[in-house]
């Protein structure tokens, strides 16, 4: 008879549970020195909503904006966003498209890729442009790196690691 018992509670309690229906369930079972227990299971009034209520009161499904998704990575490199880059990569991505003036006599130069992160090529293929640090002193640890057929990527912490730069 306990083992009934239990059994019931047990499936009482786990559907219960099951359906996120728990709040204000107490259950109280007081075993008696005869073979008898007594249970006491007080169960709080559940609403529902019913189909009707649900529909008023749901919002109306947002349209979907039809936009190409973002490779998480391209040639084993992670991406980033053009609009995600800090506002001073976008003026070096300028500076790069006009083709100067730069603010350092290293940009432009050819970046040796000695990490060996960025894919393999020939040298001279690589070549660097600071993004400035808005409070460093020096050139600080961002940049850009550009390849010969187009590829961007930018690093802020000194080519420890590299992103691939994606424009809308």
């Amino acid at each position: 008879m306990m083992r009934r018992i239990f059994l019931i509670l047990s499936a009482f309690v786990f559907t219960c549970f099951s359906l996120g229906a728990c709040g204000g369930v107490s259950v109280n079972v007081q075993f008696n020195t005869t073979p008898v227990a007594t249970v006491q299971i007080e169960i709080p009034t559940l609403t529902f909503p019913t189909v009707a209520s649900a529909l008023t009161t749901r919002a109306p499904p947002t349209p979907r904006a039809v936009t190409p998704t973002r490779p998480a990575r391209i040639d084993g490199l992670e991406t980033i966003a053009y609009d995600d880059l800090p506002s001073q990569a976008h003026e070096t991505l300028a500076l790069i498209e006009r083709g100067g003036p730069f603010p350092y006599r290293q940009d432009g130069q050819i970046f040796q890729n000695r990490e060996g992160i960025l894919p393999q090529k020939p040298r001279g293929y690589y070549h660097e442009y600071t993004v400035e640090t808005p409070g460093e002193r020096d050139r600080g640890a961002r940049r850009i790196v550009t390849g010969e057929a187009g590829e961007l990527y930018y690093t802020d912490d000194h080519y420890a690691s590299f992103r691939v730069i994606v424009r809308p």
